[in-house]
C-alpha cells in the first residue's frame, strides 16, 4: 500500500505531465495558427477603379483568398461603414478643450452581410464576388450621405471590411478597403453651371496687416476677377492684371483654403487650413497684362459645402501677391497664412457644389 507521501507525489506528476502535454498542444496550434495566416492573403477588388459609388448604386467587387492549402472557415462576412470623424487639435481650442478633443463620430452608414455560410475554401486563388446597395430602399432614408472629405479636423470615411472567421486557434483573416461616395444623381445640380464671378481689387488701402513702409507710401494696385462659386468638375477660373506697382513683384500665388468647423459643447472651434497653392505668375509681371487663373481641384481634399449642425466644411480663394524686399529674402520660409510685410492678399469665400457632368 502506497504511502501518503508517494500518492502525492504521483499526483503532482500527473498533473504537471497533463499541463505540459496541453501547453504543448496549445502552442503548437498557435505555430500552426501563424504560419497558416502567414500563408493565406486576402484582397478586396472593387469593380471600379476609381472607387466612385453613389448610394443609391450597389457596392460590387471580388474577394481574393490566395492560400497555399485548403482552409476551413466559420463563414465571410462583409462589413460597410460609413461616418464623419470630428476631433478638435490643441492649437485650435483653449485649454478645456483640448481635453475633450475627440468628438463622438456621426454614423452615416453600418451594414453587415454574410457572404458564404461557413465551409472550405481550397487551396490557390479564390474569387467570391459579392454586392451589396448602400442605401436600404427599406430603411429610413432621412440620414444625408455626405461625400467623401479628408480634411485637418474633419474626416468623412467609407469603408468596406471582409472577415473570414477561423474559430478559436486560427487567426481570422481581414482586409480593409476605402471607397468614395459621391452625391446621388438625382441630388446633382443640371449642367452648366454658371460661375460666380466676384471683381477684387488690392491695393496698400485695402489690407488689414501692416506693409512696407515703401508700400505704403509708393502703392500697388492689382484687379481682377474669380468665381466664388464652382463645380467640383470645373477648375476655379478667373483673371489678374497688375496695374501698378512701386515694389517689383516676386510671385502670384492663389491659395485655395479649407474652413472646418466642430459644434463642441456650446461652443463652435473653427479652423482655416491651407489645401494647395497654385502658382499663376513668377517674378515681376508686365503692368496691365492680364494673366488667367485656373486652379484644379484636389478629389479626396475638397467636397461639395457642407453647412450640417455638428460641423461644417467651407472652403475660401485668397489671391497672394509677394514683393521683392531684402527684408523676404532674410525670411525664406514662413507660414503662408500669417500675412508679412512684404504680401498683400485678398481672401473670398467659395461655394464648391456638385453637378452633372455634360
Amino acid at each position: 500500500m502506497a504511502s501518503p507521501f508517494q500518492s502525492f507525489c504521483h499526483t503532482v506528476s500527473v498533473f504537471f505531465l497533463f499541463f505540459f502535454w496541453v501547453s504543448f498542444i496549445y502552442s503548437t496550434g498557435v505555430v500552426e495558427a501563424s504560419i497558416d495566416a502567414m500563408s493565406t492573403k486576402i484582397d478586396l477588388s472593387l469593380s471600379r477603379p476609381n472607387r466612385i459609388y453613389r448610394p443609391s448604386e450597389p457596392l460590387e467587387g471580388k474577394i481574393l483568398v490566395k492560400s497555399a492549402s485548403s482552409i476551413s472557415h466559420y463563414g465571410i462576412r462583409m462589413a460597410i461603414n460609413g461616418s464623419v470623424n470630428l476631433q478638435v487639435r490643441g492649437g485650435s481650442a483653449g485649454v478645456i478643450e483640448s481635453f475633450y478633443g475627440v468628438v463622438k463620430p456621426i454614423t452615416i452608414l453600418s451594414r453587415t452581410l454574410e457572404i458564404r455560410p461557413s465551409g472550405k475554401i481550397v487551396s490557390g486563388t479564390t474569387e467570391i464576388p459579392f454586392s451589396i446597395t448602400l442605401r436600404n430602399p427599406k430603411e429610413d432614408n432621412s440620414e444625408r450621405f455626405y461625400e467623401t472629405f479628408h480634411g485637418t479636423n474633419i474626416s468623412i470615411q467609407y469603408l468596406a471590411t471582409v472577415d473570414i472567421m477561423r474559430g478559436y486557434l486560427h487567426k481570422s483573416l481581414s482586409a480593409t478597403v476605402e471607397f468614395i461616395v459621391e452625391s446621388d444623381k438625382a441630388d446633382l445640380l443640371n449642367p452648366p453651371i454658371s460661375p460666380e464671378m466676384v471683381i477684387f481689387y488690392i491695393t496698400q488701402d485695402t489690407q488689414r496687416h501692416p506693409i512696407l513702409p515703401e508700400l505704403k507710401s509708393g502703392g500697388f494696385r492689382i484687379t481682377g476677377r474669380i468665381s466664388t462659386q464652382c463645380s467640383m468638375l470645373e477648375p476655379l477660373s478667373g483673371e489678374l492684371t497688375v496695374e501698378a506697382s512701386v515694389l517689383p513683384i516676386c510671385s502670384i500665388d492663389i491659395h485655395l483654403l479649407r474652413v472646418e468647423s466642430v459644434l463642441l459643447g456650446e461652443k463652435i472651434i473653427t479652423e482655416t487650413s491651407l489645401i494647395q497653392t497654385t502658382q499663376i505668375a513668377d517674378g515681376d509681371v508686365c503692368r496691365n497684362m492680364t494673366l488667367p487663373i485656373y486652379v484644379v481641384l484636389p478629389r479626396l481634399l475638397t467636397c461639395p459645402t457642407v453647412l450640417a449642425g455638428p460641423f461644417s466644411i467651407e472652403f475660401k480663394v485668397a489671391i497672394v501677391i509677394f514683393f521683392q524686399s531684402e527684408l523676404s529674402r532674410l525670411h525664406p520660409k514662413f507660414d503662408p497664412l500669417t500675412p508679412r510685410l512684404w504680401m498683400a492678399m485678398e481672401t473670398l469665400p467659395l461655394e464648391l457644389v456638385r453637378a452633372r457632368e455634360r
